[in-house]
């Protein structure tokens, strides 16, 4: 993504994007970690602190804007309403608060439950 302004051009990786959303996305409340799904096996796995971003895909969008797609894993117990619109808030002001971006759309899916 690249903003143009009068002391030059920024540009931003889907990197920046991806590595926010997911510290963000685990520091809610009720959140296990990010979950990726095996292609070898079809099963989902909570990923390491270090590889969250296999967990958020980031869509841009013509009109400068992008869409967010989280896949979770929380914790049993939790109001999984009540956590994923706590992670949309938290995702949309973040990362419109630390890159300028506008965020269209932020979708949260749980694919699984921890019941350890």
């Amino acid at each position: 993504m690249r903003f143009q302004n009068e002391k030059g051009e920024i540009q931003i990786s889907s990197e920046v994007f991806t590595t926010i959303t997911g510290a963000v996305a685990t520091s809610c409340f009720g959140v296990k970690g990010m979950a990726a799904r095996s292609k070898k096996d079809g099963l989902v796995h909570l990923l390491r602190s270090e590889s969250m971003a296999k967990g958020v895909r980031v869509v841009f969008h013509e009109d400068d804007a992008l869409s967010i797609e989280l896949h979770i894993i929380v914790d049993a117990g939790v109001n999984l309403t009540a956590v994923s619109n706590s992670i949309m808030s938290e995702v949309r002001y973040a990362v419109s608060q630390m890159t300028g971006a506008q965020v269209r759309a932020v979708d949260v899916y749980v694919d699984a439950m921890d019941v350890e």
